[in-house]
This record gives C-alpha cells, structure tokens and sequence, in this order.
C-alpha cells in the first residue's frame, strides 16, 4: 500500500498521562516479552472481516473510507461493516446466537455495558501482542507509536496484570465548556479552585446565570475522575478504582462528594428534566444562550451543536476541574474510545492485522477528516484549528492529564458501583438525596465488589 504523508510534522507532542496503572504491569517481564516475540502475520487466505463500529458524533463515513483504504490495501480481505448508533442492540442478540463480529469500536461506560460484560465474563481476546506487532503498512511498532500511559490503564488493561484486552481509540481532553465571549464581556475571571467556582455562581446569580449545568449523568465520569485525581493524586484514584478498604469513606473522596453536593444548588433548575437521551441538548443549548456557564463536555461538542443557535460573540472555551486549594494540581480526564476482539470471533489473526492498521498515518488522516484523532505521536499535528486550543489545555494551562477506570470483577448481583456513582447524581443534584447518603452507597457497593476482584 502506498502510504499517504502527513503534511506539516513540525513537533513531537508527548502525552504524560496519569494513568490508573496496574500494580503488575511488566513487573516479571511478561507483558514485555509478549511484545517484543509478537510476530506479523501475511494473510494468504482470503478473509471476510466482521467489524462492528459505534456511529458516534464522528459520523459513519470515515468507517466506509477505512473500509475502502483497507481493502484497496489488502486483496485478500473483504469487510464486512456493521455501524449503528445502537450498536449493542443491534451485536448483542448475534453474539447470544454464536455470530460474533471479528473487531468491535464500542467503550466502556455505556449504558448496556456491554463491553464491561465481556470483560467480566473473560470474552475479550487478548491484544497484548498487537503491541510488538507493525503497524499495517509501517515500520514501526503499534506500542512505539501509541502515546504514552494508554495501555498503562485498567480499562485497557481491565485484571491489573499488564495484559491489554481493550486497544484505545479516539481521544479527547474533557473539561469544563464555557461561553469565552461572556467571560470578556463580564470582566469575570475563570476560577482556579473550587471556592472560586461556588463565589463565580453567586455572582452570576445575580444576573440570573446559573454556574453549571450537564448534558446527562454519564458525563460526571470526568468530573468524578478529575476531582479524585485533584483530592488524593493518582494512587488514591487508583485504590477508588480497585476497592480498597476505605477509600469512598476516605477525607479524600468525602470532600469530592459534598463539593458536587454544594454545586448542585448553582445548577440550572432546568437540567434535572433535561438530562436525558432525548432532551440533553436543551442543557448543552443553555451554555450557548448564557444562562448557564459551565458543563462538563469533550471536544465533539462543537460539531454536534454546530447549527444551534447561539448568543453574540459566543466563542467556545474549556478549562480544567478547579482544584481544591489554592495552587493545587488540575486535571482534565482524558476521554478515549476502545477497540476489541471478542475472544469467539472466527478471525482473530486478520483482526489483529486491522487493529494495527487503526494506528496508521492513512487510517489516522481518515479518522482526523471527521474529527476523531488516535492516540498516536504527532497526532496534534492532525487537530484542526478550531480544537487545537482545547488539546493544548495540558500546555498551555498546566492541567495535567488523568484516566483510568473500574477494576474489572466477578458478577455481583443487584451491585453495580457505576450505577451507585453517576445515576444518582440528578438526584443529587435536585436535593433528594444528600452527599452522605451518596457516599455510604458507594462505598456500600465498593465493599461488595472489592472480594469479587479479578485477578
């Protein structure tokens, strides 16, 4: 294949992510020499790959040019594309019925949870020798090419041994998005820590502008992340997401829970009814007529409120969680989508060959002309102007990146700690239920899980 150059390298951008590691990572050597042996396979045989793919905001005709620039490259192989934004129910009935696709595009954090499903059940195949594998077309490496921290977490690598069974895809910073035109206007500077933020809402108040609001309850997942970071730093993030003993009771994450506790008296008294899959775009529209400043949000979000309608001199912005003290480290947690093999697909070779090729300087300039950049070197060079200010939020603001997630466990009936963290939060928020109750939830369901880790 021909590979296409990427015009306009002029410098490196490295990622210093702090990852939710896992304790054993290369830790005897097994995941590295998993690397380091993986060979490269030649596909002789013709091949039909089944690949199964999110549309998200990002839209579906980069998946059709994937699949054109792939085959183009490969003769021996015939794609087989699947895209729906209802991907599991649209996979999940084939996959009870024994018809597994070959990739799958669809992260953790949704809410059929199908693929925290697999990981539970041990469905997923093992990617750990992608890493050592090129990159379809390449010389290089797909692990040298990766970024840093990206296969350092527990959601790419969900049992905490260096072994990744989930490939990341796409990533964004997330953070807080404002209005900047009416930041200028007002004179009001953004707030640095979270005292500022709650004096911001009082002063707004006054000119009848609610301080926050949030498109559904899923995007706490950020916020929830950043504040732990901000609290305790990573190794408390990190025994959060493994269950230690005492960690959700911890001062750490108490002051987490009120603060959230406390913003919800500056919340638009309209996002409770309107934080919902259908109606969750009245709240993201609330930033953009100024009676709302703040809402926690990815970069997508310029492109899906596109053609809202919108208040002079709006200009998009995005700052980081404010810190708790004075000088304290900010964080913006670092969204990214993953890719994966069901551990019953039928091509799990020519797969792996494809999952390379997602971190490609040909794949990675398809993915960018719909606004979705891999987590590869260099890959800011390929951020378009307007969402070059927001991948520079590590740089220029000093924020300092973060990402991780829940261990994987054994099922527990009826327990479900995502469930306990984030849809309890427009209750929260609307009064009915207090910092204290949230937390002993929590932490009642952290308790729960914590025997049920998988090792």
């Amino acid at each position: 294949m021909k590979k296409r150059a990427l015009l306009g390298l002029v410098s490196a951008f490295t990622l210093g992510l702090y990852a939710c590691g896992t304790n054993d990572a290369g830790s005897d050597g097994t995941a590295e020499k998993t690397v380091e042996q993986a060979e490269d396979v030649e596909l002789q045989e013709e091949v039909t790959l089944k690949v199964a793919a999110l549309e998200s905001g990002y839209g579906a005709d980069m998946w059709q040019e994937i699949k054109e620039a792939y085959e183009a490259a490969n003769e021996n192989v015939t794609i087989e594309l699947e895209l729906a934004a209802n991907l599991e129910e649209i996979i999940r009935p084939n996959m009870q019925a024994g018809d597994y696709p070959d990739v799958v595009l669809l992260g953790t954090g949704r809410e059929d949870a199908l693929t925290e499903t697999l990981v539970r059940e041990k469905g997923l195949e093992n990617l750990t020798e992608t890493l050592g594998m090129s990159v379809y077309s390449e010389d290089g490496k797909v692990g040298e090419k990766l970024m840093e921290g990206f296969t350092d977490t527990l959601v790419t690598n969900p049992y905490g041994d260096g072994e990744t069974f989930l490939m990341p895809m796409f990533y964004t910073p997330t953070g807080l998005f404002y209005n900047e035109g009416l930041f200028e206007e007002k004179g009001w500077d953004l707030p640095e820590t979270w005292d500022d933020m709650l004096a911001l809402g009082e002063q707004a108040a006054e000119e009848d502008i609610s301080l926050f609001t949030y498109p559904t309850t899923g995007y706490f997942d950020t916020i929830m992340g950043s504040m732990l970071y901000a609290s305790g730093g990573p190794e408390f993030f990190e025994s959060a997401m493994t269950y230690e003993e005492g960690a959700w009771e911890s001062e750490e994450a108490t002051r987490v829970f009120e603060t959230l506790e406390k913003l919800g008296e500056y919340t638009h008294p309209d996002t409770v009814a309107n934080a919902n899959p259908q109606d969750f775009t009245q709240n993201q529209q609330l930033i953009l007529d100024n009676k709302a400043l703040f809402m926690p949000n990815g970069t997508w979000i310029v492109e899906e409120m596109a053609d809202a309608p919108r208040a002079d001199n709006f200009k998009w912005g995005m700052m980081s969680i404010p810190s708790f003290e004075e000088g304290g480290d900010r964080y913006a947690f670092t969204f990214f989508e993953q890719i994966w093999v069901p551990e019953q697909a039928q091509e799990k070779e020519a797969a792996k060959q494809f999952i390379t090729y997602m971190y490609s300087d040909e794949a990675a300039e398809i993915f960018a002309g719909s606004g979705a950049i891999q987590p590869i070197q260099d890959s800011i060079n390929l951020v378009s102007e307007d969402n070059k200010k927001f991948y520079s939020i590590y740089d220029e603001e000093g924020a300092l990146p973060a990402m991780g997630g829940f261990a994987a466990t054994n099922p527990v009936p009826g327990v479900s700690i995502a469930d306990e963290l984030y849809q309890q939060v427009d209750s929260v928020m609307a009064g009915e239920v207090t910092a204290k109750e949230w937390q002993a939830s929590v932490s009642e369901a952290a308790n729960k899980l914590r025997p049920e880790l998988q090792q």
